[in-house]
């Protein structure tokens, strides 16, 4: 077995050989170690930019963004019997805004019958109109604004809602009290007592503790109230006695089907009050002493319209002595009717005309012997005066067989909401008006 020498001669050309590997198996040592050191240990550092000692990349910054339009905004109210114009000028508006306001809402709106409202004017920085808006009442609202061809006018859609509700209440001293008390309006006290008319008296059969109560339509502007519509069904209840009213192609109807319209109004007036009832002795307030009185008087403001409770044929229609302006009127079944103190008559009346039930035959005045503007009503049949309040007239007509069906669905569905089975409100399809024009 040899032993290895220690030491062994080598020549020149290994020996570069070997250093030349070494040198190079140290620089790739190097470089794999600082690659290792910057992407594995070393923690990131941006690339520095020229110029300058590197810094931290932060968020990137906002870019500028244009300023916002300033406008000028004016508003105010117009008060009825203003002038529009005037009213804007009140406003600092300038006078050629103010002529191209007016010309291009002229095709919306009669500013001779405008009962004011509120405005809004909008203009650039440079004074330039931007947009108009002027509110004439709460679904009434106008629009102008700049379009490709000048300035535009339109009424704006106002969107509305309509609700069917159930409206009730309890008699403590009038109707029109009873109404009031649970947020109603005049107009809904009209409205209900022209219904049952023919059925109720509300100036004398009115009793503490009676009852009442309808179904109809609200119309609503999210919760401002805007007007009423179209009522359902009504209902008067008085101890055991209960009167009802079923809208139905076009009248109303009771629980029989028997329509609530008769032949003979109650009142020649829309309901008000009676200044004097039926007597048979009362002092003339002018001619003194004790008179008979054969009528109703019905006092009411002058010009108040008045019409005829039946369909009839004028008799007279000029003056009546004490009774000053008068018409008189014929109708079946020997009834006349007499209306006094008229301060005119209505148009085409005269004698011999034919005309109809609630038809205008004159207006509310204080001609002849009268001490102030008011409706003497009288009612003859057979030559002999009745009392008007107290008379009886035959039932209305009945629905005809071949609806009855239909007229009962309708009825037992309005009798639900009165017995409350169902709810006191009920969302229907809502309603928008709108329309466009140009100036």
């Amino acid at each position: 077995m040899k032993r290895a020498k220690p030491f062994q001669w080598q020549s020149p050309d290994d020996r570069r050989k070997k250093r030349k590997w070494f040198l190079l198996s140290g620089s790739f040592g190097v470089i794999l170690l600082l690659l290792i050191g910057y992407f594995f240990i070393l923690p990131y550092r941006p690339i520095p930019s020229k110029g300058g000692p590197s810094e931290p990349v932060g968020p990137p910054s906002k870019e500028v963004q244009p300023r916002e339009p300033e406008y000028q905004i004016i508003e105010g109210t117009i008060k009825e019997k203003s002038a529009f114009s005037k009213s804007l000028a009140e406003r600092n508006i300038p006078q050629s805004w103010i002529e191209r306001i007016v010309s291009t809402l002229k095709p919306f709106i009669d500013f001779k019958k405008l009962k004011g409202g509120h405005f809004r004017f909008i203009a650039d920085e440079k004074g330039e109109l931007v947009r108009f808006i002027f509110e004439a009442g709460p679904t009434e609202v106008y629009e102008i604004e700049k379009g490709s061809q000048g300035y535009i006018a339109r009424r704006k859609e106002v969107p509305l809602e309509t609700y069917l509700v159930k409206v009730e209440g309890v008699i403590r001293s009038s109707l029109f009290e009873a109404m009031e008390a649970i947020g109603e309006k005049e107009q809904l006290v009209i409205s209900f007592a022209e219904i049952l008319a023919a059925e109720v008296d509300f100036y004398k059969d009115v009793r503490e503790g009676d009852r009442f109560q309808m179904v109809m339509e609200k119309v609503y502007k999210e919760k401002e109230f805007i007007r009423y519509g179209p009522i359902h069904a009504v209902e008067y209840r008085r101890g055991e006695k209960v009167i009802q009213g079923i809208h139905f192609q076009g009248d109303f109807y009771d629980e029989k089907g028997l329509a609530l319209k008769k032949a003979f109004l109650r009142s020649p007036l829309r309901f008000t009050r009676i200044s004097s009832r039926f007597s048979k002795a009362r002092k003339h307030p002018i001619l003194g002493g004790v008179f008979p009185h054969y009528g109703i008087d019905y006092a009411a403001p002058s010009g108040t319209p008045v019409w005829a409770v039946a369909d009839g044929t004028v008799v007279s229609c000029g003056w009546g002595g004490g009774f000053g302006k008068q018409v008189i009127l014929r109708h079946p079944n020997g009834y006349m009717t007499y209306y006094g103190h008229l301060s005119g008559y209505g148009q085409g009346v005269r004698k011999g005309v034919r005309v109809k039930q609630k038809q205008i035959i004159g207006y509310v005045g204080s001609t002849g012997l009268s001490t102030g503007p008011h409706l003497d009503y009288r009612m003859a049949k057979d030559g002999r005066f009745r009392n008007p309040l107290k008379e009886s007239f035959p039932s209305g007509f009945p629905i005809e067989k071949g609806k009855m069906e239909a007229f009962q669905k309708r009825k037992d569905e309005m009798l639900a909401w009165f017995q409350g089975a169902m709810s006191d409100r009920k969302g229907l399809e809502s309603s928008n008006r709108e329309g466009e024009g140009g100036g």
